[in-house]
């Protein structure tokens, strides 16, 4: 027997023809079963906790070695007492369906170090992790299990991660007096817009970041060409758009503010973003790609359902991402999923990767989703997944703005405007501009069905 083949036996749970419920690492025609009806001869019994399961080393289980580890490096070493804030999240990792993955976590290096820092710390708060040696990367993973089992209260992390950036982000400026100005910016008109919301959108923490990198960078060659800003001019303006990527044009987000606090001439124009550019996917083309989705398996479960919300109901991937499982409805003859304001049934086949999801929901093995609703679970704990990477998953069969823009260009021929943005949650006129662009506006609807009633 092949190793593959010996692990899988040991791994084999369930319950026997003959009612013994645990694991079946024999077969009887094709079916596992127990070691006493197969007569298989396996040490599979955990001396410490009395299961069957498999084992870790020696005569003890996963799950034992799992709670063995926990308490070691959960427990403050000064004091021999764990903080009563780790209880829940030391109890969520012991309690772990796949300990096996627990334990090979929590033996990294890098993971071991920071949990011993965390149980030693005087206090659990977010400001004391914050000063935690150790990578981002894991004291974000661990932030988040603190949050999720209540160890620590829940706050906005990509407003915090946005005002530690912009503090390292101003260190690039060359001058002293841009300096100010970049800080009065970010302070007074991106900070405060995110004050007002009631948590931060990965969009807009994306646009914030790149909006103050490209002012960084205009106001950089300003300096290098012996200007200030007040000094700016048309020409310069134009001479630093022409000269350089096309991410340049972002600028337009900071002059407007400039502008307006009257840093520079009032009659600086610049050329806007035009709208209705965008390449679309043409009707073959989303008919290709629903095909590819639905008949084969280029594509995991999750992201089958996802990609066919943006390719059937033109949904945009960051609404997509924070779908809830109070939004769908499963039943044994219907899937029914609510977008905007309209519940939608799903048919078959469309239906089949919502219905898998919701019998594995995904990332339920660990401790990091213990009442997680989101229909697409992050590896994060209590985060939905991010919608760059999706989009990224999904690019190796369409492009998700080209199919979301050809799906709604296709819609509005099909139905009248106000009732296609009402249902799928766009504002009416978004959906104005994609019925115009197909010629089909409601009011050319309303003759068409004028003239055959």
């Amino acid at each position: 027997m092949c190793r593959y083949c010996y692990q899988q036996a040991k791994r084999t749970r369930g319950t026997c023809s003959c009612g013994h419920d645990g694991v079946l690492p024999g077969r009887i025609d094709g079916q596992p079963a127990c070691r006493r009806c197969t007569g298989v001869t396996l040490n599979i019994d955990c001396t410490t906790c009395g299961a069957e399961d498999e084992l870790y080393r020696g005569t003890q289980c996963w799950t034992c070695e799992l709670a063995v580890l926990v308490d070691q490096l959960l427990i403050n070493p000064t004091t021999g007492v764990m903080a009563a804030e780790l209880g829940p999240v030391a109890r969520a990792l012991k309690s772990m369906k796949r300990s096996n993955s627990g334990v090979t976590w929590i033996r990294q290096p890098h993971v071991t170090t920071f949990l011993k820092d965390l149980a030693a710390a005087p206090t659990i708060t977010h400001d004391q992790l914050d000063d935690l040696p150790g990578s981002d990367r894991t004291r974000t993973y661990i932030r988040g299990l603190l949050v999720e089992h209540d160890a620590l209260p829940r706050r906005d992390e990509l407003a915090v991660r946005y005002h530690h950036w912009s503090t390292g982000a101003l260190e690039r400026l060359s001058s002293d007096e841009h300096h100010d100005i970049v800080r009065l910016y970010i302070r007074w008109h991106i900070q405060r817009r995110m004050n007002q919301m009631e948590t931060v959108p990965r969009g807009t923490f994306l646009r914030s970041k790149q909006t103050v990198t490209v002012t960084i960078d205009f106001l950089n060659w300003l300096h290098d060409h012996g200007l200030t800003l007040d000094q700016l001019r048309q020409e310069h303006l134009d001479a630093w758009l022409s000269d350089g990527p096309s991410t340049r044009r972002f600028v337009d987000r900071f002059i407007p503010w400039a502008i307006k606090s009257r840093l520079v001439d009032s009659d600086l124009t610049l050329a806007r973003h035009r709208r209705g550019t965008s390449p679309k996917l043409s009707k073959p083309e989303q008919d290709a790609a629903v095909d590819r989705v639905v008949h084969t398996d280029e594509l995991t479960v999750r992201d089958r359902a996802a990609a066919i919300l943006v390719l059937v109901f033109g949904q945009h991937i960051e609404d997509v991402v924070e779908l809830t499982w109070d939004d769908v409805a499963v039943t044994n003859d219907l899937v029914t999923i609510t977008l905007g304001t309209t519940e939608f049934a799903l048919p078959s086949p469309l239906d089949q990767p919502i219905r898998q999801l919701a019998a594995a929901p995904g990332n339920y093995l660990t401790a990091a989703h213990p009442n997680s609703t989101w229909v697409f679970r992050g590896n994060s704990p209590g985060q939905h997944i991010h919608g760059s990477s999706l989009r990224n998953r999904l690019k190796t069969i369409f492009s998700t703005r080209a199919a979301r823009l050809g799906t709604l260009h296709e819609l509005t021929k099909l139905a009248p405007v106000p009732i296609i943005a009402d249902a799928l949650g766009y504002h009416p006129t978004t959906i104005e501009r994609h019925a115009i662009g197909s010629a089909s506006v409601y009011a050319q609807y309303v003759a068409a069905k004028r003239e055959h009633s």
